[in-house]
C-alpha cells in the first residue's frame, strides 16, 4: 500500500468512527482530505470500494496489534490483560452507528469481518487457555473449546443482548471486570496468585 492511499485510509477510517458510513459522502471526503474527488477516484473507483478498502485496512491494523501482543514474552494471564488493555482503548473511538451501517448497507462486508473476528478470537482464547494450562496457571480440567466458544458466544453477543446498553458496553469498567470474570473462572490458585500480582503492578487507571 502506497503512502498516500494509506492516508486517505487513515483520515477516512477516522471520519467514518466518528459520523457513521451512510452520512459521509464522497464530497465530504474529498473535502475533508483538502483533494478533488478527481484525484480521491484515483485510489477508489466508488464509495462501496473505499469502504471495502478502510475495512480491509482496519482489520490488517487489529490484526499486527494482537500479532504485537503475541510476540511479547508474558505468561497466558498477563497476556490477557495486555489484551484487556488494548480493547479498552480502541472501544473508546468505538461507534456503534459504524457497525450499524456496515451491517445493513453493506452485508456481505459485514458478514466477512464478522466471521473474521470470531475466528481471530477463537483461535486467540484457544491459544491462550492452552498456554496457560502449560503454565500451570489454568485448571488443568479445563474444556478449552468449549471455554473458547462460551467466550467468543458472550464477546460477540453483547450488542445484541437487551440486558446490557450500548453505554455499558463501552465502558472501560465493563469490559475489565468481563476479562477479570473470565480469568477467575480459568485459573487455579497459581493462576490467581499470578493475577492479583499482575494487577498490582498495572495501573488501570490509565485505562479505566
Amino acid at each position: 500500500m502506497n503512502s498516500e492511499l494509506q492516508n486517505i485510509l487513515e483520515k477516512v477510517t477516522a471520519l467514518y468512527m466518528k459520523y457513521g458510513i451512510k452520512s459521509i459522502t464522497m464530497d465530504d471526503i474529498a473535502r475533508e482530505l483538502g483533494i478533488s474527488k478527481k484525484t480521491l477516484y484515483l485510489y477508489v473507483e466508488n464509495k462501496n470500494d473505499l469502504v471495502e478498502k478502510v475495512v480491509d485496512y482496519v482489520t490488517n491494523q487489529k490484526e499486527c496489534d494482537f500479532n504485537n501482543i503475541d510476540k511479547k514474552e508474558m505468561n497466558a494471564i498477563e497476556k490477557l490483560l495486555e489484551v484487556n488493555m488494548h480493547i479498552i482503548k480502541t472501544m473508546k473511538d468505538y461507534n456503534p452507528a459504524t457497525e450499524y451501517d456496515l451491517k445493513k448497507y453493506y452485508p456481505e462486508l459485514y458478514a466477512k469481518i464478522h466471521t473474521l473476528r470470531k475466528e481471530r478470537m477463537h483461535q486467540s482464547i484457544l491459544e491462550n487457555i492452552k498456554k496457560g494450562k502449560e503454565e500451570g496457571l489454568y485448571r488443568a480440567e479445563l474444556k478449552e473449546e468449549i471455554i473458547a466458544r462460551l467466550q467468543v458466544s458472550r464477546f460477540m453477543n453483547m450488542h445484541e443482548d437487551e440486558i446490557f446498553s450500548q453505554n455499558d458496553i463501552q465502558r472501560s469498567e465493563f469490559i475489565h471486570e468481563l476479562f477479570i470474570y473470565h480469568i477467575h473462572g480459568i485459573a487455579n490458585a497459581k493462576g490467581l496468585e499470578i493475577l492479583e500480582k499482575t494487577l498490582q503492578k498495572i495501573n488501570f487507571n490509565n485505562y479505566l
